[in-house]
């Protein structure tokens, strides 16, 4: 254990190390000087930065095994620009937890992504941030579950639609069991983010537009994602059966996504040819 700890502390200052040498001094606002023997900033810039003692933040790029505060971590991922993935590796060499990040609207994914939905062509599909916001999908969907890019941004999420859309509503054959379920696995994230304010303002919104919501939230059912069927009755094709499953995205911890896969011999698969053919 001792020699695992001194590896990651190594690991841990050579990475501060790497990432200081690749800062311009423009790039934090400082003069670049005449006398730079190195590339990058010099130690004594990057501790005043990030409000840290040289001595101690020395020790860090040294490796010596000292305790590093989540605060001084945070610092650090600022000053030397850390993107989502280095913060991320700096807090594991760290040894700490990686706290939330406030919530970063996922916004447009890119088209790698969006060319993964569009492939699955007879699979509806989405994708949906940490607040359960739909922010990407295919053709399928739109023609199952209706058309996102005609709904209401503040509106187009997964939990707010199984209770507050009836068109939405209505194509679930046990709608009940769904809504619960949906709820359950929203409390899980909720535990994640828990210290998000949106979430007290959305819980609080849908508990004023839904009885039903209202009812269940307070009884506190958790559980995480698990294989689901869906059986669906669409007003055009009629009943659809779906298994559905969540992924994360590789590239970004705040994304999942949602594929509803026609399960075979329930003629699903032929149903969403014709919708997606119309």
């Amino acid at each position: 254990m001792i020699s695992n700890e001194k590896s990651r502390y190594t690991e841990l200052g050579n990475f501060l190390k790497t990432r200081r040498n690749s800062i311009i001094p423009a790039q934090v606002g400082l003069p670049a000087g005449i006398r730079r023997r190195t590339p990058g900033l010099r130690r004594e810039e990057i501790a005043q930065l990030a409000g840290i003692g040289l001595t101690w933040y020395t020790w860090l790029e040294q490796g010596r095994q000292i305790n590093v505060s989540d605060q001084v971590l945070e610092s650090l991922s600022k000053v030397l620009m850390l993107n989502a993935e280095e913060r991320k590796h700096l807090f594991t060499l760290a040894m700490k937890p990686i706290p939330n990040e406030n919530y970063r609207n996922a916004g447009q994914l890119n088209d790698t992504l969006q060319h993964v939905l569009d492939s699955l062509e007879t699979s509806p599909a989405y994708i949906i941030d940490q607040r359960w916001n739909i922010c990407g999908w295919n053709k399928s969907a739109c023609q199952v579950f209706g058309d996102f890019s005609q709904i209401n941004e503040s509106e187009r999420n997964v939990v707010y639609m199984m209770f507050c859309k009836n068109e939405y509503m209505e194509l679930f054959d046990d709608w009940e069991f769904h809504a619960k379920g949906i709820i359950a696995r929203f409390r899980v994230m909720c535990g994640i983010n828990i210290d998000d304010p949106w979430i007290t303002d959305f819980t609080n919104n849908l508990k004023e537009k839904s009885s039903d919501f209202n009812m269940w939230w307070s009884m506190y059912k958790i559980h995480s994602m698990s294989d689901i069927i869906k059986e669906l009755s669409h007003p055009v094709v009629g009943k659809l059966v779906f298994e559905f499953n969540s992924f994360d995205v590789s590239d970004n911890p705040n994304l999942k996504m949602l594929i509803h896969t026609p399960v075979q011999g329930t003629g699903t698969i032929d149903k969403m040819k014709h919708l997606v053919n119309s």
